[in-house]
């Protein structure tokens, strides 16, 4: 034990380490940036006059919690703009969008998003339903996931969208039976209108980052990934916010950039990744990974399957998804972004894009040898069983979002009728990858849903969202509390190359929240009750709850 008097000594325990051996403690001691001392009474000792002494009078500290897939800057514009997020009905949503333009008649367009697909008939809002509310300008809504948006005419008008148009190759303009654009655009199809929306300004997306990380370290999260830096969509690449942000310092979170990979180019693309990557790292924020979007989503039709969709009585259809890479070329693709130390952060939430995503992963392996570039495949909503080994034979991260592993409209109605029974029971995998030996990261997808953790914990745990009392959503794939904290902490720091970050130990980035409850202490169906009072990144509180 040193005898120089700590900085920082947090006392009165609990205190989860989340250190190899899963160890608890009562006493941390911080010095500068770093833990300095871990243990009881005895670490006491380091407290002299100077130094700050938080008493958790019972509280639990933990590790930061880490977002292994988050969309930071897009979710601060949307919460400036029309923010339609957590709306369960078509009146409701309507009513908003309304009440929006009403008090924005200065906007040219009307734009926001986060609608649910289960508040319309189908998952599938119309251009009319839009008329209605706003006539003379044109609005423009990206859904909950981000995979479609709702338009009214004045949109598809001003785009220039007709029966005529021509679906894009990595997407679909929803049509009624006459051939009529309905105003529901999927995946590519976004972009003929989002294209020509009003773009944010350099000033716009920083004061997005900074509300952003404000919101997220309410959470107690201390790091993240963001999961698409470049121009995707109607979406702004928000690489700027973080270099201005980093530059000035008042980007206090450690963020990882994931470069995005351009669907429609090639492999001309990747030096270009390597001047960005040189570019934009610097302080806090280091752009190494490199983001592949392989699929869509299964309420769509576009989450990318082994076997063929069914349609609403039961029947096998046609559609099988889409692979947006061409596999080959994926695997091609993907050794060379290896080979030049890039992180490959892949989106594959059906079971044939894991198996492409996956198959890419060995072929870098095969080709390359391992390095310790910690690929990840995010979602994976539908894991093949015969997959699910290989992520830990092939080091491959399964990078989880906990909070979509529930019984809600979206699924009930809108998932599972159209994979079958045995699919839907191949769903959110968790408590079989971590059987399988597989490294569990966890994030959220904000602004797809909400960015705080222990909502997702209390999922993962519980298998039925917060406030919620059932029906359990496959209990088989329930995992156990610490497993859960492991994953929005020392998982996701794993992914993330921030090796002293993820748990409570000498030597350590002293990145911490306290909690104002120990869930360990109550009932699982409390847990998503948790609250952050504090969190610290460095040793410096960049967070404290008002109330």
């Amino acid at each position: 034990m040193r005898h120089d008097p700590a900085d920082l000594v947090f006392t009165g325990g609990p205190v989860l380490t989340l250190d190899a051996a899963r160890s608890r403690a009562t006493t941390v001691a911080v010095t500068g940036e770093r833990v300095t001392a871990v243990g009881h009474d005895e670490v006491r000792d380091l407290i002299g006059p100077s130094t700050q002494v938080v008493d958790l009078a019972g509280k639990l500290l933990i590790p930061g919690f880490q977002d292994a897939h988050v969309h930071p800057v897009s979710a601060g514009i949307e919460l400036a703009g029309c923010d339609l997020t957590g709306l369960r009905t078509a009146a409701d949503t309507l009513d908003a969008v309304r009440a929006y333009a009403d008090a924005h008649p200065e906007q040219e367009w009307i734009t926001g998003g986060g609608w649910s697909m289960e508040a319309f008939e189908g998952g599938s809002p119309t251009r009319d339903l839009l008329d209605r509310v706003v006539p003379d300008r044109p609005v423009y809504l990206p859904n909950r996931d981000h995979h479609g948006a709702w338009v009214n005419s004045r949109a598809l008008a001003v785009a220039g969208l007709t029966r005529h148009t021509p679906d894009p190759a990595d997407g679909r303009i929803e049509r009624d039976a006459s051939g009529e654009p309905t105003g529901l655009l999927q995946e590519g199809a976004m972009d003929l209108v989002g294209r020509i929306t009003p773009r944010s300004t350099p000033a716009d997306r920083l004061a997005a980052l900074l509300r952003a990380q404000a919101h997220l370290h309410s959470y107690g999260i201390t790091a993240w990934q963001d999961a698409i830096v470049g121009n995707f969509g109607s979406m702004d690449d928000p690489a700027d916010a973080y270099v201005a942000a980093a530059r000035d310092g008042s980007l206090t979170a450690r963020v990882v950039g994931a470069l995005w990979w351009d669907r429609e180019r090639g492999a001309e693309q990747i030096p270009e990744l390597v001047e960005r990557r040189r570019e934009l790292s610097r302080g806090r924020f280091r752009a190494g990974t490199v983001k592949i979007m392989q699929d869509g989503v299964a309420e769509t039709g576009t989450a990318a399957l082994l076997g063929p969709y069914l349609d609403a009585c039961g029947c096998t259809t046609a559609n099988t998804g889409t692979s947006f890479v061409d596999p080959a070329e994926l695997r091609s693709h993907v050794t060379r972004l290896d080979a030049l130390g890039f992180q490959a952060h892949f989106h594959a939430l059906g079971d044939r894009a894991v198996r492409e995503a996956l198959d890419a992963v060995a072929a870098a392996r095969e080709a390359n040898g391992w390095t310790d570039t910690r690929p990840h495949l995010a979602h994976l909503q539908i894991v093949h069983p015969d997959d699910i080994d290989r992520f830990r034979a092939l080091g491959a991260t399964a990078n989880i979002q906990p909070l979509w592993a529930s019984h809600e409209p979206q699924m009930d109605e809108l998932t599972i009728p159209f994979l079958g029974a045995e699919r839907a029971g191949w769903q959110y995998p968790f408590a079989a990858l971590l059987r399988s030996g597989a490294t569990v990261a966890a994030g959220s997808d904000w602004p797809v849903s909400s960015p705080d953790p222990m909502q997702g914990i209390h999922t993962a745990v519980n298998r039925v969202a917060p406030g919620e009392k059932g029906p359990v959503f496959l209990p088989e794939q329930r995992i156990t509390l610490t497993a859960a904290f492991a994953a929005y902490t020392a998982g996701t720091a794993y992914v993330n190359h921030l090796d002293d970050t993820g748990s409570i130990r000498p030597g350590a980035l002293a990145d911490l929240a306290v909690l104002d409850r120990d869930p360990y202490a109550g009932p699982p169906e409390k847990i998503g009750a948790t609250r952050v009072l504090a969190t610290y990144v460095g040793g410096r509180r960049v967070h404290a709850a008002t109330s």
